[in-house]
């Protein structure tokens, strides 16, 4: 701070070391500051969300930090948005990205956010809607964050509501869609409500999709599940279910949080 006796600053030496609990902290305040800017920097690319209904947040980081991608080849991301998910994906594997997207204005967002990454020659964003999407190639790795309000109160903002409301596509449509795309050895990760999950997996066997692992995600320690990740196959085997808490104490988080995002938050 100035010296207003002496009009001076301090020397370097004067300030205190930075406990791991407040590096935390300023990893955590820088985040949230840039959250509520029109982009987002991560470590690798930066995403402008300016253009778009539903912006930067946890539900996407987490999808495009939690699923197996290791050997894909071809990889399908319903619902875009920014290109968020897509360019994690895409740092972290060598497959072709498709990022497909329904909301005009998004695909431009996305257009936009793509161009600018290191990896613009492996993703192509593509405008179109999902319940007609089709491919003449299938794809290892499908991934969505899905539309998650169920005859719930809309807002007056047309382009939110499609993010938002699943009338513009619902979980069965969703699911009857990847049961065609999926490559046969491929894998399909959902992120959605913690207490619809069951209802998720009960649709998903309509089409041969077996839960193969789910992550819970609890926001801090003695809460219920806020969100569940999850991860489906067409092979029927025992599904691996476990908890991941975000928060320890506000502004503290989990080392296992710190470990799945690390590579993507600045400060992380």
């Amino acid at each position: 701070m100035y010296d207003k006796n002496t009009k001076t600053m301090p020397n370097n030496n004067s300030y205190p070391t930075l406990s791991h609990k407040n590096y935390l902290f300023l990893a955590n305040l820088t985040i949230h500051t840039k959250m509520t800017n029109s982009y987002f920097q991560f470590k690798q690319f930066t995403i402008w969300h300016d253009k778009c209904a539903m912006k930067v947040g946890t539900d996407g980081v987490l999808l495009g930090a939690w699923p197996h991608v290791d050997g894909a080849q071809r990889i399908l991301d319903i619902g875009t948005g920014t290109g968020l998910v897509a360019l994690m994906l895409a740092q972290r594997s060598k497959a072709f990205i498709v990022a497909l997207e329904i909301d005009c204005s998004a695909v431009r967002q996305a257009i936009e956010n793509v161009s600018h990454s290191p990896w613009q020659d492996r993703i192509e964003v593509v405008e179109a809607d999902f319940k007609h999407y089709t491919s003449t190639a299938q794809f290892d790795v499908i991934v969505s964050n899905p539309p998650y309000f169920t005859d719930s109160l809309k807002c007056p903002n047309q382009q939110r509501n499609t993010a938002r409301h699943d009338n513009e596509l619902t979980y069965k449509e969703l699911l009857e869609g990847v049961s065609r795309l999926l490559s046969a050895d491929g894998a399909f990760t959902v992120i959605v409500p913690a207490d619809v999950s069951d209802k998720v997996k009960e649709i998903a066997l309509n089409y041969s999709l077996y839960p193969y692992k789910q992550l819970n995600i609890i926001t801090k320690p003695g809460l219920s599940p806020k969100r569940s990740l999850i991860t489906f196959k067409f092979q029927d085997q025992k599904c691996q279910i476990e908890n991941m808490i975000i928060e320890l104490a506000r502004h503290e988080y989990s080392r296992e949080y710190i470990d799945l995002t690390k590579e993507y938050y600045l400060k992380m």
